[in-house]
């Protein structure tokens, strides 16, 4: 076990949890989207403080990797490289589908043997989806997908399927099945990464910290801002 500072800005939510052998000791959490140059640091801070306050070493850091915001998980990434490069601790990476996965399971109970396709807005009809069962086996590998009615259909014949996350809102106007489970307002966020990240330090799953990147999925493309009229 291990005390281990959970970093978590792949979408619009920004938020921070120090945890402590799988237990959740202080997070802080910030919804106004947008932000998260402003708002990441001062969250680490009071983390850090929280935890010299108490005598607690910090044993590792953990960061959604992606995929997201390019913008917001370059913020959580250098963050994050920076906390584990000065305090000589392990970096985490942990891939923030896996967590809305993981995000449902804890606060939605479910009954049937489902598998679930987590959904992070990629704009327009885009997004970023993989397909994963109960054991948080991948069944689908992660991807950009172009959303259309025919999205999921071989798998949506055979079984049920949890649409959860920011993107399943549009796909929810597209796809129609019987065997489509929509769960609503499921965001990733730091408390429910402390699972992944415990599992990730007992079985010694690092990334580089000079060297690792994001978790985008598809190339960034710069668009020009519009003149203002």
């Amino acid at each position: 076990m291990a005390v281990i500072l959970n970093i978590e800005t792949s979408t619009d939510v920004c938020s921070v949890a120090l945890s402590r052998d799988g237990e959740v000791l202080e997070h802080y959490e910030n919804y106004e989207g947008n932000s998260h140059s402003t708002a990441l640091a001062p969250m680490v801070r009071d983390a850090l403080s929280y935890a010299a306050t108490r005598e607690i070493k910090l044993d590792a850091v953990a960061v959604s990797q992606g995929p997201g915001s390019y913008t917001g998980l370059r913020i959580g990434l250098s963050q994050a490289k920076g906390l584990a490069f000065g305090l000589d601790v392990p970096l985490i990476g942990v891939q923030t589908l896996e967590l809305l996965v993981v995000s449902t399971m804890f606060n939605h109970f479910i009954e049937d043997e489902v598998l679930y396709a987590p959904m992070i807005d990629a704009r327009r009809m885009e997004v970023y989806t993989g397909l994963y069962n109960n054991a948080l086996e991948s069944v689908m590998a992660p991807c950009a997908m172009v959303l259309d009615e025919g999205s999921f259909g071989n798998v949506l014949s055979e079984c049920k399927v949890v649409f959860c996350g920011n993107g399943s809102d549009k796909a929810k106007n597209v796809i129609k099945s019987e065997n489509a489970m929509w769960i609503g307002g499921v965001k990733p966020v730091a408390v429910d990464m402390v699972a992944l990240a415990e599992k990730a330090w007992r079985e010694k799953r690092f990334v580089d910290v000079a060297y690792s990147t994001p978790v985008y999925l598809k190339d960034f493309v710069a668009t020009k801002p519009k003149k203002l009229l």
